[in-house]
C-alpha cells in the first residue's frame, strides 16, 4: 500500500505558507514511526494526563490549546484538578504556556467566564495562559490539544489530541453515569449527563507537527483581540492581552517510537487579518475526509456530534453510488445540546435532510444510530471519528459539518498501521491494503462498548454485515424494554436514531438560521463559487 493512497500530499493540503508539510524537506506530508494510543471517554484521557505529567521535571515545556476549560475540573475523584495540576507543574520549573478561545457571553451558553477564570489562575502560577479572539466573525478556535515536551530527552515527548476539552462533563468512563461536576444539556439527558468522547495519545514525531501547530498560532503577531474594529476597540479600552511572548526554540522531532503512520489536519478559515500561516486559510481536515471516503468499499463507520451538512451528505452518497457493497454507520446524538425553541429547530431541520439525502441513496446499506447507558438514559455522544475500511482512521475536534471544515480552527489526527491486522477479512476494502491494527482494534473497541459485545465477539469482525448487526442490535434493544423495567439491563446500547420534526412554520427561519449562524462558510470566495474546499 502507498499511504498517499489515502494521505494527502503537500499540494492537496492548499496551504504552502505553513511549515507542516515542508519542514522534513521531503515531498511527505505526514510523518512515520509513531505509536498512537486510543482513549475512550475523558475518564481515561484525564487519568493518562495525571500520569505523564507527573514524569515532568524542570525545563520540560506543556503547551496546550482548548475551546472550554474549567480549571476546577477534578482528574480523577477527589483529585487534583485541572487548574491545580498545572499549578503545580509550573511551580516545579516546567515552562506551561496555553491558547483558550476567547469565548463569547456565558448569556449565550458559552464559557467566557470560565476561560477568562482558568487563564488567570494558571498564569497566576507562573505560567502563560492567554485567550485568542483571532477568529472569523461569530468563529471560535476548537482546537483540542496538550502536548508534553522534554529537551533533554525527547524520546519522552507526548502528545494528546481529540474531542475532549479540559471541562465539566468529559470525566466520563464505560459506565456512562456522567461526570460528577456537570455540563448543563437538553433536559431529557438528565441531571448528570452521560458523555462519550475520544482522544489519541501519540508519540513520536507527529509531535513535532502537532508543536508547529501551536507554535503558528502563538507567533502569529496579530493582535489576540483581534477579530473586527469594534471589538478590538474595546478590547484596547479594557486592556485586555494582545501579545504573546516569545516561545523558545524550536526544538527537534522526537526519535521514531512505533509502526504509526499520522497526517495532522487542521482547519482555519479565510479571514481579515489574515493567518500568516494561512493566509487563505486550511481545510485538510476536508479534504482528507473526501480523499479517504473516495476509497472507502466495504464500511464507512462515523461518531459524530452534529452531522449536518448537506455537501458532506453528498460526497457520502457519490462513494455509496461507486460501491455497492459499500456501508455506511454513523453514531449521533439522539438529542441536540441545547434543544430549546430557538435552539434546536435549526440543527434538526439540517440533520433530518443530511440524512434523508444519505438514506435515500444507501437505503438498507446506511445506519443511523443513538447510544443510551444500561439505565436507558441518552449519551451525549461528542466524538469526532472516522474509520474507513479497517485501514484509515481519524480522531480529532472537526465535526461533520460546514463550520468545522471551514470557519473554525480545528485539528484532527488520521492515523495508519504498519502492522496488519491478521484476523479475518484480511482486506475489507479488496483494494490490497489489508486490514490495519489500529483502525481495527479503534472501531471494535467502540462497536463492544456500544453493542454491549465481547472484543472479541466475531460478529463485530463480519464487516461485510456491519448494517445488519447494528440494526439487530438495535431491534433487540427497541423490543427489550419490558425486560430492562424487570431489572434486566439490556446488552446492546444503541437506538435506531431519528430525528424529531420541525414545524412547517418555523423550517424557513430555521434553515437561515442554521445557514449563517451554526454552520457558517469560512471559504474563500473563489472556493465557495467552485463548490470546493
Amino acid at each position: 500500500m502507498q499511504l498517499d493512497d489515502w494521505f494527502l500530499l503537500p499540494e492537496e493540503r492548499g496551504n504552502p505558507q505553513s511549515q507542516i508539510d515542508s519542514r522534513r524537506g521531503s515531498n511527505v506530508a505526514w510523518s512515520e514511526g509513531n505509536d498512537a494510543q486510543f482513549l475512550i471517554d475523558g475518564a481515561a484521557y484525564f487519568a493518562r494526563l495525571v500520569a505523564t505529567f507527573a514524569d515532568l521535571q524542570r525545563g520540560d515545556e506543556v503547551r496546550f490549546t482548548d475551546w472550554r476549560s474549567d480549571g476546577d475540573e477534578c482528574l480523577s475523584d477527589g483529585g487534583l484538578s485541572i487548574a491545580a495540576l498545572l499549578a503545580d507543574t509550573c511551580q516545579r520549573g516546567v515552562e506551561v504556556r496555553g491558547l483558550l478561545w476567547r469565548s463569547h457571553s456565558d448569556r449565550f451558553a458559552f464559557s467566557l467566564r470560565e476561560n477568562r477564570r482558568f487563564a488567570a489562575d494558571v498564569t497566576r502560577a507562573g505560567g502563560e495562559v492567554l485567550l485568542d479572539e483571532r477568529v472569523r466573525r461569530a468563529g471560535s478556535h476548537h482546537q483540542k490539544m496538550v502536548l508534553l515536551r522534554h529537551p533533554a530527552a525527547l524520546e519522552r515527548d507526548v502528545a494528546f489530541v481529540g474531542g475532549i476539552d479540559l471541562s465539566h462533563g468529559r470525566r466520563d468512563d464505560l459506565r456512562h453515569r456522567g461526570d460528577e461536576q456537570v455540563i448543563v444539556l437538553d433536559p431529557r439527558y438528565g441531571p448528570r449527563p452521560a458523555w462519550h468522547d475520544v482522544q489519541l495519545e501519540i508519540r513520536g514525531p507527529a509531535v513535532g507537527d502537532l508543536d508547529l501547530t501551536f507554535r503558528e498560532r502563538w507567533e502569529d503577531p496579530t493582535p489576540l483581540n483581534h477579530a473586527g474594529l469594534a471589538r478590538a476597540w474595546f478590547s484596547r479600552l479594557t486592556s485586555r492581552d494582545r501579545t504573546t511572548n516569545e516561545l523558545p526554540e524550536p526544538l527537534a522531532d522526537p526519535p521514531a517510537y512505533g509502526g504509526h503512520a499520522i497526517q495532522v489536519l487542521r482547519t482555519y478559515p479565510s479571514r481579515r487579518p489574515r493567518y500568516p500561516f494561512a493566509p487563505a486559510g486550511e481545510r485538510s481536515v476536508a479534504r482528507a475526509f473526501v480523499k479517504a471516503v473516495a476509497r472507502a468499499r466495504t464500511l464507512i463507520y462515523i461518531e459524530d456530534q452534529f452531522f449536518w451538512s448537506v455537501k458532506i451528505a453528498k460526497i457520502l452518497v457519490r462513494a455509496l453510488r461507486r460501491h455497492p457493497g459499500l456501508q455506511l454507520i454513523v453514531v449521533i446524538p439522539r438529542y441536540p445540546d441545547k434543544d430549546g425553541e430557538l435552539s434546536g429547530p435549526p440543527g434538526r431541520l439540517a440533520q433530518a435532510r443530511a440524512m434523508a439525502i444519505v438514506q435515500r441513496e444507501g437505503g438498507k446499506r446506511v445506519g443511523f444510530f443513538d447510544v443510551q447507558n444500561e439505565s436507558g438514559a441518552p449519551i451525549y455522544v461528542h466524538a469526532k471519528v472516522c474509520v474507513i475500511d479497517d485501514v484509515w482512521a481519524t480522531v480529532g475536534s472537526d465535526n461533520l459539518n460546514r463550520r468545522s471544515w471551514t470557519h473554525d480552527s480545528e485539528i484532527s489526527c488520521a492515523v495508519i498501521d504498519s502492522e496488519l491486522d491478521v484476523r479475518m477479512p484480511l482486506d475489507p476494502g479488496g483494494l490490497g491494503d489489508g486490514s490495519r491494527k489500529f483502525a481495527r482494534d479503534l472501531r471494535l473497541t467502540l462497536w463492544a462498548e456500544h453493542l454491549g459485545r465481547a472484543l472479541d465477539d466475531p460478529e463485530l469482525l463480519g464487516i461485510e454485515n456491519s448494517c445488519e448487526l447494528w440494526k439487530k442490535c438495535a431491534s433487540e434493544l427497541e423490543h427489550g424494554e419490558s425486560e430492562r423495567q424487570r431489572g434486566i439491563p439490556p446488552s446492546s446500547r444503541i437506538r435506531t436514531h431519528v430525528v424529531e420534526p420541525v414545524a412547517r412554520g418555523r423550517r424557513r427561519w430555521s434553515d437561515l438560521v442554521y445557514r449563517f449562524v451554526f454552520d457558517p462558510d469560512g471559504r474563500p470566495l473563489k472556493l465557495r463559487l467552485r463548490h470546493r474546499f
